[in-house]
C-alpha cells in the first residue's frame, strides 16, 4: 500500500523525519509531497526548488520514499497518483483538532483516508516556524532538523551565525 505525506516542509524537521521514517516501515512506498500554494508564495523561507532539494537529500537513505510537489488540492494529487492514504504527523491535541477537520473534508471530497502518526515526544515541541526563528538568531538547531535542513538554514542565515560565533568567542560574550 502506498501513501502520501504532504506538507510545506519549510524546512523539514526531525519531527517530520521521525513521522516519515516510521511511515516508511508501515507502507510499501511513501511520497513526500511539497504542497505549493500560490497564495502563500513569498511566505516561505525556502523556494519550492530548495525545499525539494533539502527533502531529497534528507530522505536519500530511505529507499521506499520519493519526493514530489503539487499545486492544487491534495485530493486531486491523490487521484492523479492513484493513492488513497494521507499521512499526517501530530504533535499535540491542538494539531488533532485541525487535522481531523481536514481529514474529514479530504474523505468527503476525495475518498481518501488519513492515517495519523504521533510525533515522538522529543519532537513534539519542534515546528518549522520555531526552527526558523532560532536559526534567524544564529542558534543551534542541529538536533531539531536533518543535516540537509541545518546546512540550508546556515546558508540562509550565514550573517547571523557568523555574528553569533564571534560573540561567543569574545571574552565578554559581546561582539
Amino acid at each position: 500500500m502506498n501513501a502520501v505525506f504532504p506538507g510545506s516542509f519549510d524546512p523539514v524537521t526531525s519531527g517530520h523525519m521521525d513521522v516519515l521514517t516510521r511511515a516508511s516501515r508501515i507502507f510499501d512506498h511513501v511520497t513526500v509531497t511539497v504542497m505549493h500554494n500560490a497564495r502563500k508564495q513569498g511566505h516561505h523561507l525556502f523556494s519550492l526548488e530548495e525545499r525539494l532539494e533539502i527533502l531529497r537529500e534528507a530522505t536519500g537513505h530511505l529507499p521506499s520514499v520519493s519526493v514530489d510537489s503539487f499545486s492544487g488540492l491534495l485530493v486531486d494529487y491523490m487521484r492523479q497518483q492513484q493513492k488513497g492514504i494521507i499521512i499526517r504527523g501530530l504533535r499535540a491535541v491542538s494539531d488533532y483538532e485541525y487535522e481531523l477537520q481536514i481529514a474529514h473534508l479530504n474523505r468527503q471530497i476525495g475518498e481518501v483516508e488519513t492515517v495519523f502518526i504521533m510525533a515522538a515526544t522529543r519532537w513534539s515541541f519542534v515546528s518549522s516556524t520555531m526552527v526558523k526563528e532560532i536559526a534567524s538568531y544564529g542558534g543551534n538547531i542541529s538536533e531539531m532538523v536533518p543535516r540537509a535542513s541545518a546546512a540550508a538554514l546556515r546558508r540562509k542565515f550565514a550573517e547571523q551565525y557568523a555574528e553569533r560565533e564571534v560573540g561567543l568567542k569574545s571574552p565578554s560574550g559581546e561582539g
